[in-house]
């Protein structure tokens, strides 16, 4: 009989919940694939009297979850806590240093810590694996690691956050604004009552920029990705985009080019983007996740499914522990952690791209006039334009144009020749057009 994976499950809220049921319903199948049964021999959360809709009577409690990386008989830990920081990460380093194996949906934690835990497991001869920390349930980085270990990436982007994009596609859909929208989507449950961090476009950075490392074979730099987020957007921004054949989405993309003198440098960012109607993202509706991975010989490759929630979630995480079961540790960025390539974020001004911008001006003559003139000054070409009035709104009228392919700079540099301008009321609005 094969010993059996023994493992302790540190945080039981939605998903540490779901891990339970998934291993309580399939564990003999579980079993089969994975060549010897997953039990779970520990548990650790803040309130022991909680019901979770889980019987936990079978499993050892753990008031102090830092005392599940000492225990004998607990092979991998599974840290389900969260938070870049604090508990979650002191739990992850006794783990490694005890010589256990880690799962963990700890996107920050692995966004900010990642190299440090991938060097310690290497070094310890134990497994980090972090599948469910990206797009839920959706096996995108065992893809980058495994599916697309052949070829050499030109680009990866893709919609990274479900709340966000249940936002975005409401807000498309209804011809509502955005404060409604995320009220909305808060009292659903599918947004915190805290959003911050998905509106923000926070969440979708950490993921990024763990994609991004696996992905070019990079250190994770996550202080270097661009990130702007969807609190900004109007209702009229997506009947504009509408009008020219696009949506809007929230993107986290990545790339990685060399310059003049042959050093690489890896561009990121996370920004809402017009995307045309009939690229694989733009069908991307709700709560979904979706990752685009272009390589030089797999082509393109479309990643899409359920983003978050205790099934798909707690499936990536119990996948990560099918792995470690058959002996399939690996190493968690592709290559060693001292091979990961300290390589420098690319400036986005040389980057050429066609772009939306929307002006919130005073309605009195001459203002069209001198945001024309602004884009003149600085080269930038526009290739439609469009004046809206509101005055609901105290007689506020809304701009927007569309540019032609041209430099990020040039953009840039015309935005800075309005800035302070009297007639804007609120500073403008940038998006790129996916291409």
């Amino acid at each position: 009989m094969v010993a059996p994976l023994r493992i302790a499950l540190a945080g039981l809220g939605t998903v540490g919940a779901g891990v339970i049921r998934v291993l309580e319903t399939n564990g003999a199948l579980i079993a089969r694939r994975a060549g010897r049964p997953i039990e779970i021999v520990a548990v650790s959360a803040r309130d022991r009297s909680r019901d979770r809709g889980v019987d936990l009577s079978a499993y050892a409690w753990e008031d102090d979850m830092s005392r599940l990386a000492a225990r004998a008989d607990v092979d991998v830990v599974v840290e389900l806590v969260g938070g870049a920081d604090g508990p979650a990460l002191a739990l992850a380093r006794g783990a490694l240093a005890a010589g256990k194996g880690l799962v963990t949906a700890n996107k920050a934690m692995i966004a900010h810590h990642g190299l440090e835990l991938a060097q310690a497991a290497e070094d310890a001869g134990v497994a980090l694996r972090f599948e469910a920390a990206v797009a839920g349930g959706i096996p995108v980085i065992m893809g980058l690691r495994e599916g697309a270990a052949a070829n050499a990436l030109s680009r990866l982007y893709g919609i990274l956050n479900g709340t966000c994009n249940y936002i975005l596609t409401t807000m498309e859909h209804t011809g509502r604004d955005f404060a409604e929208v995320l009220s909305e989507a808060q009292a659903l449950g599918y947004a915190e009552a805290d959003p911050t961090f998905d509106i923000d476009g926070i969440d979708a950075a950490h993921k990024l920029a763990i994609l991004a490392a696996i992905g070019f074979g990079a250190q994770i730099d996550f202080g270097a990705v661009e990130t702007e987020g969807i609190g900004r957007l109007k209702a009229a921004d997506f009947a504009q985009a509408a009008e020219l054949g696009y949506v809007i989405r929230l993107i986290g993309l990545a790339d990685c080019d060399e310059d003049a003198d042959g050093a690489r440098r890896l561009f990121q960012r996370v920004q809402p983007y017009l995307v045309p109607r009939g690229h694989p993202l733009a069908a991307v509706d709700g709560a979904t996740n979706a990752v685009v991975i272009e390589g030089n010989f797999a082509g393109r490759l479309l990643f899409q499914g359920a983003g978050a929630g205790a099934g798909p979630t707690a499936s990536a995480v119990v996948a990560d522990l099918i792995a470690i079961a058959r002996g399939q540790a690996g190493t968690p960025f592709s290559v060693p952690a001292a091979e990961l390539e300290p390589v420098p974020p690319a400036g986005a001004g040389h980057r050429r791209n066609r772009a939306y911008l929307r002006f919130t001006v005073t309605d009195r003559p001459g203002v069209l006039a001198e945001i024309s003139a602004a884009m003149r000054d600085a080269g930038v070409s526009i290739e439609s334009l469009i004046q809206q009035g509101r005055p609901e709104e105290g007689g506020e009228v809304l701009i927007a144009m569309v540019t032609h392919e041209g430099p990020e700079s040039a953009v840039s540099a015309a935005l800075a020749l309005l800035e302070g301008s009297p007639s804007l009321t609120e500073p403008p609005l940038v998006m790129r057009l996916l291409g």
